[in-house]
């Protein structure tokens, strides 16, 4: 991709203030899901799904649901990364950003800001919001808090997304390849001489 006739500046979120607002999101979603399956179902939250289930599997159970979530999480980024670029899964990168214990989906080639919205909302709506309300229309409160803490677990998603959704869609957004943020390559406006 030629992107001589564009500029690029590079954007990038604080890992840290992303954690702490990741707080704000989870107390927002986890209001905005729990009433509404509090008023359709009740307090049955406290129910345990797995009731006479083996303690271990009690104690570890959360922590392997929340790593399959993590996981799927970036794999749903990865794949609409895949579906977007030009090489495909060749242009997709996952990794840790060890020192913030961040896992990533990273795109290794400019997408088209339209497109990379939808990558980068994707997790949100299908690993957050969608089990968030079939945990309401169902009454199961494991769905329900998987969704609410993986719809709260977005908020670097969604501060990147309040970053790029003034930009023109048609322009070009690159995946930093180190930091939590991106390049945004903005084509440069053609000036005519007067004749």
């Amino acid at each position: 991709m030629n992107l001589e006739n564009y500029t690029k500046e590079q954007k990038t979120i604080d890992l840290m203030k992303a954690n702490l607002v990741a707080i704000k999101y989870l107390i927002f979603f986890a209001i905005i899901f729990t009433v509404p399956y509090y008023l359709i179902w009740g307090n049955n939250l406290s129910e345990s799904f797995y009731k006479g289930a083996n303690p271990f599997l009690k104690m570890f159970f959360p922590l392997i649901v929340f790593i399959i979530g993590i996981v799927i999480h970036e794999l749903v980024h990865g794949i609409f990364f895949a579906k977007y670029a030009t090489k495909g899964f060749k242009s997709v990168k996952f990794g840790v950003l060890w020192k913030m214990l961040t896992p990533y989906a990273h795109c290794k080639e400019p997408l088209q800001i339209k497109h990379y919205i939808i990558a980068l909302l994707a997790p949100l709506v299908l690993v957050g919001i969608l089990p968030a309300i079939l945990g309401i229309v169902l009454g199961n409160p494991g769905l329900l808090l998987f969704g609410i803490i993986f719809s709260g677990s977005a908020a670097g998603d969604i501060m990147i997304y309040n970053l790029i959704k003034k930009e023109n869609p048609e322009d070009y957004v690159q995946d930093h390849p180190s930091e939590a943020g991106y390049y945004i390559f903005r084509k440069k406006l053609q000036h005519h001489a007067d004749l």
